[in-house]
């Protein structure tokens, strides 16, 4: 709270680093100009040209630019005056590794890479504290949105119902590839790839669930809230029926729980759009206790059920890499995080995406092989699952038909040490 007002006694620069530098990072750097007293010291990327091109395509100078310094390798910047660094690859098995480095090397960590967060989550947020550091959700991403909204409902006394966001769902995305997106979303390949340099495989994420999954796999896990009983069911809701339709099942709504995470769709099964819709927000229901707070949510026109037990609070957009000073300031300023992994409750199932035969490679999240689909980590644990976060490059043993979950025995993994001790930390956990 009052972060602006900290800023302004603060006396040094709140230095960071960035591992990779795609399209949320560039959305940051757009800040970059207008942001007091955080200052970039290094970019590490694959590839440096390409960072140093996006960082012009995002405003900054030349000599903004040789300031920074660039490299292709973590550990050369390691032993750098660093405060903060933010994993934002996307890859849950690289993050997992860049993470356990800086956690490691007692250095703060904001994940904008929330694939390494569900994969791996409660293991690096226990090993932060260990090593009396931080290890962040990044603000501007929606589960720490949604985070932010149940902070403030349980705070204050309320009980939260139910939790999530908004996106554009229809079940025949879930099997939409990198080569089928761009018709999803009414543009060329040409248009989206060399125009706007957007990437098919992560776009293709956000419209067939994967991300979805993931995003509520962390929402649950932070806040301690219960998956659906048969994964997400994306109902399209409009902002005025949220309160009167993501309330359990035994009051007239749509849930299996009081208390659980779920996604809303814009679009009905028609695919048409539908009013009001939450498409880029996020929301939160909330319940009454008593006849006053009831009277109260009339008195002060909160949108309620036919009963007047039940409101929501939504926020309409989210603003991705140009809210992540929030986390940065956060932590520099108040030690505290923008959402954490407490709890493992939810894992990403693995669901073949086609008829996948021996020999074949997997390409993980938003890729051509799987979906995901949101699970307890109990039925992740006992039925040994496959989580989505470990399906990159994974080698397929024994033929699996289309639609049917993928277990660990049924594929091949060579996972770096760091994954498999924060899988079997996770497992292992009572």
């Amino acid at each position: 709270m009052y972060l602006n007002t900290k800023l302004e006694d603060h006396r040094k620069d709140i230095r960071v680093a960035f591992i990779g530098c795609g399209k949320f990072v560039s959305m940051f750097l757009a800040q970059y100009n207008q942001l007091k007293k955080i200052k970039i010291d290094s970019i590490i990327d694959v590839k440096i040209d390409q960072a140093k091109d996006n960082c012009r395509k995002s405003g900054l100078n030349e000599t903004t630019i040789n300031e920074i310094n660039f490299s292709n390798n973590l550990d050369s910047v390691l032993d750098r005056d660093i405060e903060i660094f933010i994993e934002a690859t996307g890859n849950p098995i690289v993050g997992t590794v860049h993470a356990v480095k800086i956690i490691k090397n007692k250095k703060h960590i904001i994940l904008v890479n929330v694939e390494a967060d569900v994969t791996c989550g409660k293991y690096l947020s226990d090993l932060a504290k260990q090593n009396n550091v931080i290890c962040s959700m990044a603000y501007g991403d929606q589960p720490s949105l949604i985070l932010e909204q149940v902070e403030w409902a349980r705070l204050n006394g309320f009980s939260v119902v139910c939790a999530g966001k908004g996106t554009k769902y229809h079940p025949t995305f879930e099997y939409s590839t990198p080569d089928t997106v761009w018709g999803h979303y009414g543009l060329t390949k040409e248009r989206a790839e060399i125009e706007s340099g957007m990437n098919p495989k992560m776009f293709n994420s956000f419209l067939c669930g994967d991300k979805s999954a993931i995003e509520m796999c962390a929402v649950s896990n932070a806040a301690n809230l219960k998956c659906p009983n048969h994964g997400l069911t994306f109902p399209p809701v409009g902002v005025y029926d949220i309160a009167k339709k993501l309330i359990p099942k035994s009051v007239g709504g749509l849930i299996d729980y009081e208390g659980q995470v779920e996604v809303i769709s814009s679009i009905d099964e028609n695919k048409k759009d539908i009013p009001n819709d939450l498409r880029w927000g996020v929301y939160v229901v909330i319940k009454a206790e008593n006849q006053y707070v009831k009277n109260c949510f009339k008195d002060y026109g909160m949108v309620t059920d036919e009963s007047g037990n039940y409101s929501a609070i939504w926020r309409p957009y989210h603003y991705i890499g140009l809210e992540l000073a929030q986390s940065i300031y956060s932590i520099a300023l108040d030690n505290k995080a923008t959402g954490f992994t407490k709890h493992y409750n939810a894992d990403v199932a693995s669901y073949a995406k086609k008829d996948l035969k021996i020999g074949e490679k997997l390409d993980g999240e938003g890729g051509f092989c799987a979906r995901g689909r949101l699970i307890t980590s109990e039925k992740s644990k006992t039925e040994k699952i496959l989580p989505l976060g470990l399906t990159d490059n994974a080698i397929v043993k024994r033929n699996i038909s289309k639609d049917q979950v993928i277990k660990i025995e049924d594929v091949e993994l060579n996972l770096p040490a760091e994954v498999i001790e924060a899988r079997n930390y996770q497992y292992n956990l009572e």
